[in-house]
């Protein structure tokens, strides 16, 4: 089994329902094991317009290849209703996978680890909550300044 951890997000419909769904259906994918998700997070989309997004970072333990896992969760957004009309566009559902068993990957299908997350601290922090020796100091002061809040309560 390989550690995986994936980025959900939405900002469009019922969010915090579909990413109860997709959490779901996280720990549905053959030879996986859903270990750990952070709490929910909202935040102000990001070279984007639209809606705040409701965001959350799972860890999973899995038998699936980082590719066959990207399609998975790619199958996981459609049935979800996800839409891609242009870059960056408000989502019914976003699952980005982040980061794979300390994998490094650079094809045009899937980079490894994503090559923004440093960048935002919508992954960033739940990222470091739930897996903190995966995020390092520094980079969570790089995105100390955006605007980020951490929703109490069970939400899966």
């Amino acid at each position: 089994m390989s550690a995986a951890w994936v980025g959900l997000g939405a900002n469009l419909g019922d969010a915090r329902a579909a990413l109860a769904a997709a959490v779901r259906a996280l720990a549905q994918l053959p030879g996986t094991r859903l270990q750990q998700v952070s709490s929910l997070y909202t935040s102000a989309p990001v070279d984007a317009a639209g809606p705040d997004y409701l965001n959350a970072v799972a860890r999973l333990d899995t038998t699936l290849a980082p590719l066959a896992l990207l399609h998975a969760l790619q199958a996981i957004e459609n049935a979800a209703g996800r839409e891609r009309p242009y870059r960056n566009a408000p989502r019914t559902l976003d699952l980005d996978l982040l980061l794979y068993a300390g994998q490094r990957l650079d094809t045009p299908a899937l980079q490894l680890p994503h090559p923004r997350m440093q960048e935002r601290a919508f992954v960033l922090l739940p990222l470091a909550e739930i897996s903190p020796e995966q995020v390092d100091a520094a980079a969570l002061q790089a995105v100390a300044g955006q605007r980020l809040a951490r929703l109490d309560g069970d939400w899966w």
